[in-house]
Protein backbone atom coordinates (compact mmCIF):
# COMPACT_ATOMS: atom_id res chain seq x y z
CA UNK A 1 0.00 0.00 0.00
CA UNK A 2 1.35 3.56 -1.03
CA UNK A 3 0.78 5.11 2.39
CA UNK A 4 2.11 9.39 3.12
CA UNK A 5 2.25 10.05 7.09
CA UNK A 6 1.51 14.02 7.04
CA UNK A 7 3.01 15.48 10.06
CA UNK A 8 6.37 13.88 11.76
CA UNK A 9 5.96 14.49 15.52
CA UNK A 10 4.97 11.60 17.95
CA UNK A 11 1.02 10.99 16.35
CA UNK A 12 3.43 10.85 13.06
CA UNK A 13 6.07 8.92 14.20
CA UNK A 14 3.54 6.15 16.00
CA UNK A 15 1.89 6.04 12.36
CA UNK A 16 5.50 5.41 10.69
CA UNK A 17 6.04 2.34 13.46
CA UNK A 18 2.58 1.20 12.83
CA UNK A 19 1.96 1.06 9.33
CA UNK A 20 6.40 1.34 8.36
CA UNK A 21 5.57 -2.53 7.66
CA UNK A 22 6.50 -4.82 4.72
CA UNK A 23 4.25 -4.30 1.58
CA UNK A 24 3.70 -1.27 2.58
CA UNK A 25 5.71 2.17 0.89
CA UNK A 26 5.78 4.98 3.31
CA UNK A 27 6.22 8.86 2.33
CA UNK A 28 6.42 11.17 5.18
CA UNK A 29 4.87 14.48 4.17
CA UNK A 30 6.17 17.91 6.33
CA UNK A 31 6.05 21.59 6.42
CA UNK A 32 9.72 21.03 8.17
CA UNK A 33 12.01 20.71 5.43
CA UNK A 34 15.36 19.69 7.07
CA UNK A 35 13.15 16.78 8.77
CA UNK A 36 15.20 14.20 9.74
CA UNK A 37 13.17 11.00 8.02
CA UNK A 38 14.10 7.40 8.83
CA UNK A 39 16.70 5.17 6.76
CA UNK A 40 15.01 4.51 3.33
CA UNK A 41 11.41 6.64 3.97
CA UNK A 42 10.26 9.20 0.81
CA UNK A 43 9.79 12.75 1.53
CA UNK A 44 7.87 15.39 0.94
CA UNK A 45 8.95 18.18 2.88
CA UNK A 46 8.93 21.93 2.78
CA UNK A 47 5.62 24.47 1.96
CA UNK A 48 3.75 22.32 -0.81
CA UNK A 49 4.19 19.16 1.61
CA UNK A 50 -0.04 18.78 1.01
CA UNK A 51 -0.19 18.73 -2.41
CA UNK A 52 -0.63 16.06 -4.86
CA UNK A 53 -1.58 13.43 -2.24
CA UNK A 54 -4.06 11.66 -5.07
CA UNK A 55 -1.54 9.21 -5.58
CA UNK A 56 -1.76 7.87 -2.50
CA UNK A 57 -4.07 4.55 -1.23
CA UNK A 58 -3.81 5.63 2.50
CA UNK A 59 -3.30 9.24 3.98
CA UNK A 60 -2.76 9.50 7.56
CA UNK A 61 -3.12 12.90 9.28
CA UNK A 62 -1.20 13.99 12.15
CA UNK A 63 -3.41 16.60 14.60
CA UNK A 64 -2.03 19.63 14.34
CA UNK A 65 -3.12 19.33 10.07
CA UNK A 66 -6.83 20.57 9.57
CA UNK A 67 -8.79 18.29 7.43
CA UNK A 68 -9.69 21.13 5.11
CA UNK A 69 -6.08 22.60 4.71
CA UNK A 70 -5.46 18.65 3.08
CA UNK A 71 -8.65 19.36 0.98
CA UNK A 72 -7.49 22.84 -0.20
CA UNK A 73 -4.06 21.85 -1.11
CA UNK A 74 -5.40 19.47 -3.44
CA UNK A 75 -8.22 21.16 -5.19
CA UNK A 76 -10.26 18.07 -4.75
CA UNK A 77 -12.06 16.36 -1.82
CA UNK A 78 -9.92 13.01 -0.81
CA UNK A 79 -10.92 12.80 2.64
CA UNK A 80 -12.46 9.39 2.03
CA UNK A 81 -8.69 8.40 1.66
CA UNK A 82 -7.55 10.06 5.34
CA UNK A 83 -7.59 8.39 8.42
CA UNK A 84 -5.80 9.09 12.11
CA UNK A 85 -3.79 7.07 14.25
CA UNK A 86 -6.71 7.70 16.70
CA UNK A 87 -9.45 6.20 14.04
CA UNK A 88 -7.12 3.63 13.83
CA UNK A 89 -6.25 2.38 17.39
CA UNK A 90 -10.18 2.62 17.67
CA UNK A 91 -10.93 0.77 14.55
CA UNK A 92 -8.96 -2.62 15.98
CA UNK A 93 -8.25 -1.81 19.84
CA UNK A 94 -8.06 -4.74 21.35
CA UNK A 95 -10.88 -4.39 24.27
CA UNK A 96 -13.90 -2.63 23.95
CA UNK A 97 -13.78 -1.13 27.34
CA UNK A 98 -12.42 2.42 26.48
CA UNK A 99 -13.32 5.76 28.13
CA UNK A 100 -12.64 8.85 26.27
CA UNK A 101 -12.29 12.34 28.13
CA UNK A 102 -12.72 15.93 25.62
CA UNK A 103 -13.24 19.05 26.85
CA UNK A 104 -11.11 22.70 26.40
CA UNK A 105 -9.45 22.42 29.98
CA UNK A 106 -9.56 19.55 32.83
CA UNK A 107 -8.75 16.85 30.44
CA UNK A 108 -5.25 15.76 31.43
CA UNK A 109 -6.14 16.06 35.02
CA UNK A 110 -9.21 14.09 35.07
CA UNK A 111 -8.16 11.38 32.56
CA UNK A 112 -5.77 10.39 35.26
CA UNK A 113 -7.76 10.57 37.96
CA UNK A 114 -9.80 7.81 36.11
CA UNK A 115 -7.09 5.39 35.37
CA UNK A 116 -5.69 5.59 38.89
CA UNK A 117 -9.23 5.05 40.30
CA UNK A 118 -9.81 2.27 38.23
CA UNK A 119 -6.31 0.72 38.66
CA UNK A 120 -7.58 1.08 42.65
CA UNK A 121 -10.56 -0.81 42.21
CA UNK A 122 -8.01 -3.65 40.26
CA UNK A 123 -7.98 -2.94 36.78
CA UNK A 124 -4.93 -2.67 34.48
CA UNK A 125 -5.37 0.59 32.34
CA UNK A 126 -3.84 2.51 29.83
CA UNK A 127 -3.61 6.10 29.28
CA UNK A 128 -2.76 7.93 26.22
CA UNK A 129 -4.32 9.94 23.46
CA UNK A 130 -2.89 14.18 23.90
CA UNK A 131 -1.81 13.69 27.29
CA UNK A 132 1.59 12.06 25.74
CA UNK A 133 1.68 8.27 24.72
CA UNK A 134 0.21 7.92 21.15
CA UNK A 135 -2.42 5.31 21.30
CA UNK A 136 -0.78 3.60 18.30
CA UNK A 137 1.85 2.96 20.55
CA UNK A 138 -0.67 0.75 23.51
CA UNK A 139 -1.63 -1.27 21.05
CA UNK A 140 0.97 -4.50 22.04
CA UNK A 141 0.29 -4.92 25.63
CA UNK A 142 -3.59 -4.35 25.25
CA UNK A 143 -5.58 -7.65 26.30
CA UNK A 144 -9.04 -7.90 25.93
CA UNK A 145 -10.16 -7.40 29.69
CA UNK A 146 -8.18 -4.30 29.91
CA UNK A 147 -9.37 -0.74 30.39
CA UNK A 148 -8.03 2.23 28.28
CA UNK A 149 -8.55 6.20 28.85
CA UNK A 150 -8.02 8.27 26.15
CA UNK A 151 -7.55 11.96 26.73
CA UNK A 152 -8.88 13.49 22.69
CA UNK A 153 -8.39 17.42 22.07
CA UNK A 154 -10.60 18.85 19.17
CA UNK A 155 -7.46 17.99 16.57
CA UNK A 156 -8.06 14.25 16.89
CA UNK A 157 -11.83 14.49 16.83
CA UNK A 158 -12.47 16.39 14.06
CA UNK A 159 -12.98 14.04 11.83
CA UNK A 160 -13.23 10.70 14.59
CA UNK A 161 -15.41 8.15 13.38
CA UNK A 162 -15.54 5.94 15.95
CA UNK A 163 -17.03 6.83 19.46
CA UNK A 164 -15.87 4.99 22.84
CA UNK A 165 -18.55 3.30 25.14
CA UNK A 166 -18.07 5.58 27.57
CA UNK A 167 -17.29 9.31 26.76
CA UNK A 168 -17.32 12.27 28.64
CA UNK A 169 -17.02 16.48 27.80
CA UNK A 170 -15.78 18.80 30.38
CA UNK A 171 -15.73 22.48 30.25
CA UNK A 172 -15.72 23.89 26.75
CA UNK A 173 -14.55 27.26 26.46
CA UNK A 174 -13.93 29.16 23.34
CA UNK A 175 -10.45 27.91 22.35
CA UNK A 176 -8.65 26.96 18.78
CA UNK A 177 -9.96 29.69 17.01
CA UNK A 178 -7.17 30.19 15.06
CA UNK A 179 -7.37 26.59 13.86
CA UNK A 180 -10.52 26.11 13.46
CA UNK A 181 -13.38 28.08 11.36
CA UNK A 182 -15.48 29.27 14.05
CA UNK A 183 -16.80 28.49 17.52
CA UNK A 184 -19.44 25.71 15.69
CA UNK A 185 -16.60 23.67 14.05
CA UNK A 186 -15.06 23.64 17.36
CA UNK A 187 -18.49 22.35 19.03
CA UNK A 188 -18.85 20.00 15.98
CA UNK A 189 -15.28 18.72 16.82
CA UNK A 190 -15.93 17.74 20.05
CA UNK A 191 -19.41 16.06 19.10
CA UNK A 192 -17.41 13.71 17.75
CA UNK A 193 -16.43 11.61 20.06
CA UNK A 194 -20.36 11.11 20.87
CA UNK A 195 -21.94 10.61 17.61
CA UNK A 196 -21.07 7.46 16.83
CA UNK A 197 -22.35 6.24 20.27
CA UNK A 198 -24.80 3.36 20.89
CA UNK A 199 -28.22 3.80 22.41
CA UNK A 200 -26.64 1.20 25.68
CA UNK A 201 -23.30 3.65 25.49
CA UNK A 202 -22.92 6.34 28.18
CA UNK A 203 -22.31 9.84 27.41
CA UNK A 204 -21.21 11.97 30.51
CA UNK A 205 -21.34 15.90 30.64
CA UNK A 206 -20.60 18.87 32.84
CA UNK A 207 -23.87 20.15 34.03
CA UNK A 208 -23.22 24.57 34.50
CA UNK A 209 -21.73 24.09 31.48
CA UNK A 210 -24.29 24.31 28.58
CA UNK A 211 -22.01 23.79 25.79
CA UNK A 212 -20.70 20.52 27.39
CA UNK A 213 -24.43 19.65 27.58
CA UNK A 214 -24.67 21.04 23.80
CA UNK A 215 -21.48 18.36 22.74
CA UNK A 216 -22.99 15.71 24.47
CA UNK A 217 -26.42 15.75 23.51
CA UNK A 218 -25.99 14.03 19.76
CA UNK A 219 -25.10 10.82 21.60
CA UNK A 220 -27.94 8.40 21.55
CA UNK A 221 -26.94 6.39 24.50
CA UNK A 222 -27.76 7.73 28.13
CA UNK A 223 -27.15 11.18 29.56
CA UNK A 224 -25.23 11.59 32.82
CA UNK A 225 -24.94 14.88 34.18
CA UNK A 226 -21.77 15.73 36.79
CA UNK A 227 -21.61 18.27 39.75
CA UNK A 228 -25.25 17.74 39.87
CA UNK A 229 -27.63 14.67 40.69
CA UNK A 230 -27.11 11.87 38.92
CA UNK A 231 -23.14 12.45 38.82
CA UNK A 232 -21.34 13.10 41.59
CA UNK A 233 -21.17 16.48 43.25
CA UNK A 234 -20.32 18.91 45.95
CA UNK A 235 -22.88 19.41 48.43
CA UNK A 236 -21.95 20.37 51.99
CA UNK A 237 -18.72 20.97 51.27
CA UNK A 238 -18.14 16.94 50.23
CA UNK A 239 -17.80 15.77 46.75
CA UNK A 240 -21.16 13.20 46.65
CA UNK A 241 -22.35 10.80 44.69
CA UNK A 242 -25.90 8.54 45.02
CA UNK A 243 -25.86 9.67 48.41
CA UNK A 244 -22.90 8.39 49.58
CA UNK A 245 -20.00 10.80 50.93
CA UNK A 246 -16.44 10.15 49.18
CA UNK A 247 -14.74 12.73 50.83
CA UNK A 248 -14.38 16.30 51.87
CA UNK A 249 -12.94 19.43 49.30
CA UNK A 250 -10.88 19.81 52.07
CA UNK A 251 -9.10 16.81 51.45
CA UNK A 252 -8.38 16.97 47.81
CA UNK A 253 -4.80 17.57 46.96
CA UNK A 254 -5.62 19.21 43.79
CA UNK A 255 -5.67 22.75 44.55
CA UNK A 256 -8.12 25.19 43.23
CA UNK A 257 -12.37 25.28 42.97
CA UNK A 258 -11.89 23.58 39.32
CA UNK A 259 -10.52 20.47 39.86
CA UNK A 260 -13.59 20.45 42.45
CA UNK A 261 -15.46 19.71 38.82
CA UNK A 262 -12.32 17.35 37.36
CA UNK A 263 -12.58 15.20 40.45
CA UNK A 264 -16.71 15.09 39.94
CA UNK A 265 -16.38 13.69 37.01
CA UNK A 266 -13.97 11.63 37.64
CA UNK A 267 -15.72 10.05 39.91
CA UNK A 268 -18.84 10.05 37.84
CA UNK A 269 -16.92 8.25 34.90
CA UNK A 270 -15.71 5.44 37.03
CA UNK A 271 -19.23 5.07 39.03
CA UNK A 272 -20.23 3.67 35.61
CA UNK A 273 -18.13 0.71 35.89
CA UNK A 274 -17.30 0.41 39.97
CA UNK A 275 -19.24 2.13 42.67
CA UNK A 276 -16.96 1.59 45.05
CA UNK A 277 -16.08 4.71 47.44
CA UNK A 278 -13.03 4.00 48.79
CA UNK A 279 -10.98 2.88 45.70
CA UNK A 280 -12.32 6.46 44.74
CA UNK A 281 -11.51 8.29 47.82
CA UNK A 282 -8.07 6.93 48.07
CA UNK A 283 -7.05 8.94 44.62
CA UNK A 284 -8.78 11.93 45.41
CA UNK A 285 -7.43 11.97 48.92
CA UNK A 286 -3.34 11.95 47.46
CA UNK A 287 -2.94 12.59 43.75
CA UNK A 288 -1.65 15.92 43.74
CA UNK A 289 -1.71 16.80 39.96
CA UNK A 290 -0.21 16.54 36.53
CA UNK A 291 3.06 18.83 35.90
CA UNK A 292 2.66 22.49 34.89
CA UNK A 293 -0.78 22.73 36.31
CA UNK A 294 -0.60 24.76 39.66
CA UNK A 295 2.74 23.16 40.30
CA UNK A 296 4.30 24.18 43.34
CA UNK A 297 7.90 25.12 42.28
CA UNK A 298 9.55 26.97 45.14
CA UNK A 299 9.25 29.46 47.82
CA UNK A 300 11.94 32.87 47.83
CA UNK A 301 11.80 35.17 50.04
CA UNK A 302 8.40 34.45 51.70
CA UNK A 303 7.19 34.26 48.40
CA UNK A 304 5.51 31.17 46.64
CA UNK A 305 5.82 30.12 43.20
CA UNK A 306 3.47 27.68 41.15
CA UNK A 307 3.52 26.96 37.35
CA UNK A 308 0.47 26.82 35.56
CA UNK A 309 1.82 27.08 31.95
CA UNK A 310 -0.25 24.30 30.79
CA UNK A 311 -3.01 26.87 30.98
CA UNK A 312 -3.36 28.28 27.46
CA UNK A 313 -6.81 30.37 27.76
CA UNK A 314 -8.08 33.34 30.07
CA UNK A 315 -10.38 31.35 31.63
CA UNK A 316 -8.01 28.92 32.69
CA UNK A 317 -5.81 31.88 33.99
CA UNK A 318 -8.88 32.75 36.12
CA UNK A 319 -9.59 29.52 38.07
CA UNK A 320 -5.51 29.78 38.69
CA UNK A 321 -6.05 33.19 40.32
CA UNK A 322 -9.46 32.22 42.18
CA UNK A 323 -7.73 29.02 43.71
CA UNK A 324 -5.44 30.93 45.62
CA UNK A 325 -6.88 33.58 48.55
CA UNK A 326 -3.12 35.36 49.41
CA UNK A 327 -1.85 38.45 47.23
CA UNK A 328 -0.82 37.68 44.04
CA UNK A 329 1.77 38.52 41.31
CA UNK A 330 0.66 37.07 38.17
CA UNK A 331 2.61 36.63 34.59
CA UNK A 332 -0.19 37.32 31.96
CA UNK A 333 0.83 36.99 27.52
CA UNK A 334 1.74 35.02 25.22
CA UNK A 335 0.95 34.36 21.67
CA UNK A 336 -2.94 35.53 20.40
CA UNK A 337 -5.42 32.70 20.10
CA UNK A 338 -8.16 35.43 19.37
CA UNK A 339 -9.35 35.28 22.97
CA UNK A 340 -10.91 38.05 24.79
CA UNK A 341 -9.41 39.67 27.82
CA UNK A 342 -12.36 41.26 29.72
CA UNK A 343 -13.46 38.88 32.61
CA UNK A 344 -10.10 38.15 33.31
CA UNK A 345 -9.70 41.70 33.65
CA UNK A 346 -12.20 41.60 36.42
CA UNK A 347 -11.21 38.80 38.03
CA UNK A 348 -7.89 40.64 38.73
CA UNK A 349 -9.70 43.25 40.08
CA UNK A 350 -11.37 41.12 42.74
CA UNK A 351 -9.15 38.23 43.47
CA UNK A 352 -6.55 40.20 45.48
CA UNK A 353 -4.07 40.54 42.88
CA UNK A 354 -1.05 43.01 43.54
CA UNK A 355 0.62 43.11 40.27
CA UNK A 356 0.63 41.80 36.70
CA UNK A 357 3.81 41.14 34.58
CA UNK A 358 2.31 40.82 31.01
CA UNK A 359 4.38 39.43 28.10
CA UNK A 360 4.45 38.26 24.38
CA UNK A 361 2.34 39.31 21.40
CA UNK A 362 -1.20 39.86 23.71
CA UNK A 363 0.60 41.55 26.51
CA UNK A 364 -0.16 45.26 25.07
CA UNK A 365 -4.23 43.66 24.37
CA UNK A 366 -3.97 42.20 28.71
CA UNK A 367 -2.42 45.74 29.62
CA UNK A 368 -5.41 47.09 27.86
CA UNK A 369 -7.91 44.91 29.23
CA UNK A 370 -6.85 45.48 32.71
CA UNK A 371 -6.96 49.47 32.59
CA UNK A 372 -10.24 49.67 31.47
CA UNK A 373 -11.32 48.01 34.19
CA UNK A 374 -9.28 50.11 36.97
CA UNK A 375 -6.14 47.86 37.37
CA UNK A 376 -3.06 49.97 37.19
CA UNK A 377 -0.22 48.31 38.21
CA UNK A 378 1.48 46.76 35.27
CA UNK A 379 4.78 46.44 34.16
CA UNK A 380 6.69 44.29 31.14
CA UNK A 381 8.05 41.04 32.07
CA UNK A 382 10.83 41.54 29.16
CA UNK A 383 11.71 38.67 26.31
CA UNK A 384 13.64 35.85 28.29
CA UNK A 385 11.98 33.82 31.38
CA UNK A 386 15.15 35.15 33.38
CA UNK A 387 13.55 38.47 32.64
CA UNK A 388 10.12 37.51 33.44
CA UNK A 389 10.77 36.32 36.83
CA UNK A 390 13.25 38.66 37.64
CA UNK A 391 10.84 41.32 37.58
CA UNK A 392 8.04 38.90 39.27
CA UNK A 393 10.54 38.52 41.86
CA UNK A 394 10.49 42.58 42.25
CA UNK A 395 6.99 42.91 43.07
CA UNK A 396 6.96 40.00 44.99
CA UNK A 397 6.26 40.38 48.67
CA UNK A 398 6.68 37.73 51.41
CA UNK A 399 3.15 36.30 51.81
CA UNK A 400 2.40 36.35 48.00
CA UNK A 401 1.95 33.63 45.73
CA UNK A 402 3.96 34.31 42.36
CA UNK A 403 2.08 32.19 39.45
CA UNK A 404 3.12 32.06 36.00
CA UNK A 405 -0.52 31.04 34.49
CA UNK A 406 -0.49 33.14 31.57
CA UNK A 407 -3.64 33.02 29.73
CA UNK A 408 -2.38 32.61 26.28
CA UNK A 409 -0.18 29.79 24.22
CA UNK A 410 3.36 30.34 24.92
CA UNK A 411 4.29 30.41 20.46
CA UNK A 412 6.67 33.06 19.86
CA UNK A 413 8.72 32.92 23.19
CA UNK A 414 8.65 29.47 24.01
CA UNK A 415 8.28 26.29 22.06
CA UNK A 416 5.32 25.12 23.65
CA UNK A 417 3.77 25.28 27.28
CA UNK A 418 6.27 22.41 28.28
CA UNK A 419 9.00 24.49 27.56
CA UNK A 420 7.54 27.67 28.76
CA UNK A 421 6.81 26.27 32.40
CA UNK A 422 10.25 24.34 32.49
CA UNK A 423 11.89 27.46 32.05
CA UNK A 424 9.92 29.40 34.46
CA UNK A 425 10.58 26.53 37.03
CA UNK A 426 14.91 26.73 35.95
CA UNK A 427 14.80 30.82 36.49
CA UNK A 428 13.23 30.13 39.49
CA UNK A 429 15.23 27.76 40.69
CA UNK A 430 18.02 30.00 40.21
CA UNK A 431 16.94 33.03 42.15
Amino acid sequence: MNIAILGFGLQGLSAYKYWGKPGNQITICDANEKLAAPEGVQVQLGVDYLHNLERFDLIVRSPSIHPQDIVAANNTDILAKVTTPTNEFLRICPTKQVIGITGTKGKGTTSTLVAKMLEANGKTVHLGGNIGIAPLELLDNIQPEHWVVLELANFQLIDLRYSPPIAACLMVVPEHLNWHTDMDEYIEAKQQLFVYQKPEDVAIYFADNLTSHEVASVSPGAKIAYYSEPGALVKNEQIVIDNQVICGVSDLKLLGKHNWQNACAAATIVWQVEQNVAAIRSVLTTFSGLEHRLEFVRTVNGADYYDDSFGTTPETAIVAIEAFTQPKVIILGGSDKNAMYDQLAKTVIGSNVRHAVVIGDTGPAIASALRNAGFEAITPGGLTMEEIVAEAQKQAKSGDIVLLSTGCASFGLFDNYKDRGNKFQTAVGAL
